[in-house]
């Protein structure tokens, strides 16, 4: 599929699943670091690495989030593949990424299995926007083959949602009475359940999707299974209260740095970094960039100067 076939499918579902849009090479060398940041299989179902505790009985648990451990984990995140995916489905050149995080599942460690919803609470400070420009998307991009008894996600076309209110926003596929502040349907929707459609694929798959989008995880059951992806998230420059971490809090962390110096200016852009040639820059910003970031060439931030 091409990123116009994608841009007609994202439009008329609200989704659009491109298997291995990723090359194995493009994953290669994330994957090499990908211990730095969750246990191996092994390591986690035999109980050797220390860290397994950590993913036992919540399903969040397994989110690291950018900047990571693994500055090609980090990269990964900004892959221009991924970047040329975001300004085609998003209609706009100028997008900034918005959140990222690399998510280990494993098989046993907790419940998966969730109801249906969308992600606009801790998405937006608004409400989804599915029919104007102002448009977000998230990405799930496999570092491994996920396929359906590893947890893929399920989603369902707007086709079948559009006429939803803002809330509920979860969906059971079972009555449950609903909660008190209304964000959870009180009758189940199996009609929606029925209308889902799996999002298996093979590794460096991405599956973009509105925050608006309902969607879900689903329950791990290979013997011994784990599931590695990555979330990424994007949103034009212009759509400010399209939020969910701020990145200035995480720049001085180790991996921030690690990242910095190996990223390029149109991967920083994506951070709201100043791109060579803004008015930001002049001789003493630039001075006292080299001594915060030591390991980033600014030479094309002089150059643009000169």
């Amino acid at each position: 599929m091409d990123l116009d076939d994608a841009r007609s499918a994202w439009r008329t579902h609200g989704y659009v699943v491109l298997p291995g849009f990723l090359s194995a090479s493009a994953l290669a060398p994330a994957l090499q670091e990908l211990e730095q940041v969750h246990p191996t299989p092994d390591g986690f179902h035999d109980r050797t690495d220390p860290r397994s505790e950590r993913y036992q009985g919540d399903e969040f648990a397994g989110i690291a989030s950018f900047p990571f451990a693994s500055a090609e984990l980090s990269l990964l995140a900004v892959h221009d593949r991924l970047v040329e995916l975001a300004q085609c489905l998003l209609q706009d050149e100028h997008v900034r990424i918005y959140g990222a995080e690399c998510w280990a599942k494993f098989t046993g460690a907790a419940d998966y299995d969730q109801p249906l919803h969308r992600d606009y609470l801790n998405h937006t400070l608004l409400t989804p926007a599915l029919d104007t420009t102002h448009q977000q998307v998230e990405m799930f991009v496999y570092l491994l083959d996920v396929p359906e008894e590893l947890g893929p996600p399920h989603l369902v076309s707007t086709q079948h949602t559009r006429h939803l209110p803002a809330k509920p926003n979860w969906y059971p596929r079972t009555d449950t009475g609903g909660d008190p502040t209304g964000v959870v349907a009180p009758q189940g929707s199996p009609e929606l359940y029925a209308a889902e459609v799996s999002a298996a694929g093979p590794a460096g798959t991405v599956v973009a999707f509105h925050p608006g989008t309902f969607h879900r995880g689903t329950e791990l059951r290979a013997p011994r299974g784990t599931r590695y992806s990555m979330q990424v998230c994007y949103r034009p420059a212009a759509v400010e209260w399209g939020q969910r971490t701020g990145w200035a809090s995480s720049s001085h962390e180790a991996g921030w740095y690690r990242f910095v110096g190996r990223a390029t200016p149109r991967q920083l852009a994506l951070f709201g970094f100043p791109p060579p040639g803004h008015t930001y820059w002049t001789s003493g910003s630039l001075a006292a960039a080299a001594q915060r970031y030591p390991d980033l060439d600014l030479g094309p931030w002089h150059d643009a100067l000169a």
